[in-house]
């Protein structure tokens, strides 16, 4: 029973499901089918937690459920204290060979439990708050020694940044110059240097003078950057960063010299993270199976190929969790009615809950199915969206009002994904046998 969440988050909840959205939290609530996997995951956690880098590639077809399984995994990431950030990868905006690109969205992504996307400047200050509170705490500067305290927050920055400085000197003096800034009161200035910091191009050439810092970022210079954020990360107080690289598929439909780049990259950025290269960093990236096994996707590139490799040959329930791999299997009917329970149960409308009964929720996952040609496996986003804003809504607001006697599901082309859209029409085009 789902009686240990708040109004507030139920609302959350319902109201993306209305929209035919993923909820931004609450996701626990309806994660049907993925309990088998959380142990192994909150291992890859508690790994990374420890100061070790964790790689895991999550594959399914549209639809079965990749996007929800990495929000559910975030929003456990984050109540164990972890930054976490999801990434659209795609041709134009975020091109995976273009490191800077995808570092800058990460930073415009970046969120933890107390503070919305983008996270960087709270993640900055707290981080000089933890300097002052560690010299503090050492007993051997007084706080009304102003002086004194500078003196010791200066060092011990310079300590904390002495790896991030023979890697990523830029990193590092930007960082000096943004407590700077931010001790002289100079907001402007500040705002300048963690937009710096972020990637951001075009940052005036007065502020990177402040901070001693300069150009943009480049290629390389991004994989150095991700490394200080974590340095960063870990000393303000946070366990580790999820970094969600979402729809990778996208790479199978650009050129074949930038997909050959984005698969060499992303290789090289998995054979990183297992050398050490990024401690605290958990990388999860999701697919299709046609990009994980066909020739347009992972296996161009035979050493990403063994990289990954999995095999995915027998009954899905004997899938290993701990493998590079997760297979998602997608939805049945019953896990559909199963997910139809739960939102019954969120939503919480003692009426909803006596009029719509299971046998009610079973017939709307076959009716909605049906409709999209019997492809189970992506009618979740659209069953609860029909569920919540055309059957909970009207029996909550009208007593007269029966799904049994009302209601007839349908599907407009302007409400469905492309996906859903493709599936709808196969099924208009499905020829009956005649009587």
């Amino acid at each position: 029973m789902i009686t240990d969440i708040s109004q507030r988050r139920r609302r959350v909840v319902v109201d993306a499901l209305r929209r035919g959205a993923v909820p931004a939290n609450g996701l626990d609530v309806l994660a049907v089918g993925l309990e088998r996997f959380a142990p192994a995951l909150d291992d890859d956690l508690d790994q990374v937690a420890g100061g070790s880098g964790a790689f895991k590639a999550i594959r399914g077809e549209y639809g079965a459920g990749k996007t929800f399984l990495t929000r559910w995994l975030a929003e456990r990431a984050k109540q164990r204290g972890f930054a976490s950030a999801e990434v659209q990868i795609s041709e134009l905006e975020t091109p995976l060979h273009r490191m800077e690109k995808v570092y800058r969205r990460l930073v415009e992504h970046l969120g933890t439990e107390q503070f919305p996307p983008s996270a960087l400047r709270p993640v900055l200050d707290n981080w000089i708050f933890a300097l002052e509170e560690d010299v503090l705490g050492a007993g051997t500067t007084a706080e009304d020694d102003a002086a004194g305290l500078e003196r010791a927050v200066t060092e011990l920055l310079e300590q904390r940044l002495r790896e991030v400085s023979r890697h990523t000197p830029a990193f590092a003096a930007a960082l000096r110059g943004y407590r700077a800034a931010t001790a002289a009161g100079d907001a402007a200035a500040a705002d300048a240097v963690a937009a710096w910091l972020a990637g951001q191009p075009h940052v005036a050439a007065s502020a990177r003078r402040i901070a001693g810092v300069k150009g943009d970022l480049d290629h390389f210079a991004a994989l150095s950057f991700l490394q200080g954020l974590l340095v960063v990360l870990r000393d303000s107080g946070h366990r580790g960063l999820l970094l969600v690289l979402d729809e990778v598929e996208t790479l199978q439909r650009v050129r074949s010299d930038a997909r050959d780049k984005a698969l060499n990259a992303l290789r090289q950025l998995i054979d990183d993270v297992s050398a050490g290269r990024f401690p605290g960093l958990y990388l999860v990236i999701t697919g299709t199976p046609a990009f994980f096994d066909g020739n347009q996707g992972v296996q161009r590139l035979p050493p990403l190929a063994q990289r990954l490799a999995t095999d995915f040959t027998g009954d899905p329930r004997w899938d290993n969790p701990r493998a590079t791999q997760l297979r998602l299997p997608g939805f049945t009917i019953e896990a559909l009615v199963d997910l139809g329970c739960r939102a019954r149960e969120v939503y919480a409308s003692p009426r909803v809950t006596e009029i719509v009964d299971d046998a009610v929720l079973g017939r709307l996952a076959r009716s909605v199915t049906g409709r999209l040609g019997g492809q189970v496996g992506i009618a979740p986003r659209i069953y609860l969206k029909k569920l919540v804003a055309e059957v909970f809504d009207r029996v909550d607001q009208f007593p007269d009002w029966h799904p049994e006697t009302h209601y007839t599901p349908t599907l407009r082309d302007d409400e469905l994904t492309e996906v859903e859209r493709n599936a709808a029409a196969s099924a208009d085009d499905v020829e009956l046998p005649e009587q």
